[in-house]
């Protein structure tokens, strides 16, 4: 998922803790958050968390667990939901649809010769985020009191735009898709920080929140936002396949050059368009509010199986920000 220019990109980010994150308003890509969940919160064979009615409900836990410690933190994140996909989608969303069914194959076939470890591998390819899960996740959202916005069609574009517009600080997502878009920050592994075992091997690798701005890889890469466009088109987008050959570094040497092997690509003016002028809009509210206890407890507890001890001990998590708030107004 996303554009792959992580490579010329990953250099110019900043490592930081969630601390740092402390009292900043983070635009947050949903869709791409809550799939991070769905990928990543599952049992050892692979099987996502359900509740006694076969529902998943891994999305849910990602969103309250994650939620209040960041709340704890006193960081507000607003939401942003995706809208219909543009048109030049439609190809690559075919595409995924197809690779979810291959790995669901493979999931079976490794469960059948219990290789849990392929197991998870593959089942965590096999997520996909339904319109019961977006609104299950936005209906969580409001009842702990987060602001949601519904984007006109991408959510990477209008969280960009909001961060544009100073509303927030960030764009959080783990693609880098909001740097073309024109995030001024770019901020990663918010929402799936901790431990990750690394694919087939017995190893670890810590997984910390970063900061990549966008003017300094523009200035340390010596181009323009238009020509990191170019480049994300040149390796591939969500409109694109790309050129073949042609990772980041070699469209990088290629954009510099002046070279025209963008005329190779079809449609190239409609998609650096929809990074260039997305359809974005101003209509959102930006309001925190504190958690409505009954109702994140009926969702959770009631229609979901949920401990109610540790809902409510995540939701105290959300009052300590308030009493923490307090303070700083009162010696403020």
């Amino acid at each position: 998922m996303g554009v792959a220019i992580g490579e010329i990109v990953n250099p110019y980010a900043e490592s930081c803790s969630l601390e740092y994150f402390a009292f900043k308003t983070l635009a947050v890509d949903a869709n791409n958050t809550i799939y991070q969940f769905l990928s990543n919160i599952r049992q050892k064979d692979g099987t996502p968390l359900k509740d006694s009615r076969g529902r998943v409900t891994s999305h849910l836990s990602g969103l309250l667990y994650r939620n209040s410690n960041i709340a704890e933190n006193q960081t507000k994140l607003v939401y942003v939901f995706d809208g219909r996909p543009p048109l030049l989608k439609h190809r690559t969303l075919d595409e995924r649809a197809s690779r979810k069914s291959r790995a669901e194959e493979e999931w079976r076939e490794a469960l059948e010769i219990g290789d849990l470890e392929r197991a998870k591998t593959k089942a965590a390819q096999t997520s996909r985020l339904t319109t019961d899960l977006i609104e299950d996740s936005k209906e969580l959202l409001i009842a702990l009191g987060i602001p949601v916005v519904q984007a006109p069609q991408e959510g990477e574009a209008q969280a960009a735009f909001m961060a544009r517009k100073k509303d927030c600080f960030a764009s959080v997502s783990q693609d880098y898709d909001s740097l073309l878009f024109g995030t001024p920050v770019l901020a990663r592994n918010v929402a799936v920080t901790g431990k990750r075992k690394l694919p087939r091997r017995n190893e670890y690798t810590e997984i910390t929140p970063e900061i990549i701005e966008l003017d300094k890889v523009l200035q340390g890469l010596g181009i323009t936002r238009e020509q990191l466009i170019d480049i994300g088109i040149i390796v591939g987008t969500d409109f694109n396949e790309g050129i073949s050959g042609h990772g980041p570094k070699k469209g990088l040497a290629a954009v510099k050059e002046g070279k025209d092997i963008l005329e190779q690509i079809e449609n190239y003016e409609e998609i650096k368009k929809i990074f260039l002028e997305p359809e974005v809009t101003e209509d959102y509210t930006l309001e925190w509010k504190e958690p409505d206890e009954e109702k994140v407890k009926k969702i959770l507890c009631d229609e979901h199986d949920f401990s109610e001890d540790r809902v409510i001990k995540a939701l105290e998590k959300f009052k300590k920000k308030k009493k923490s708030q307090k303070t700083l107004d009162f010696f403020g």
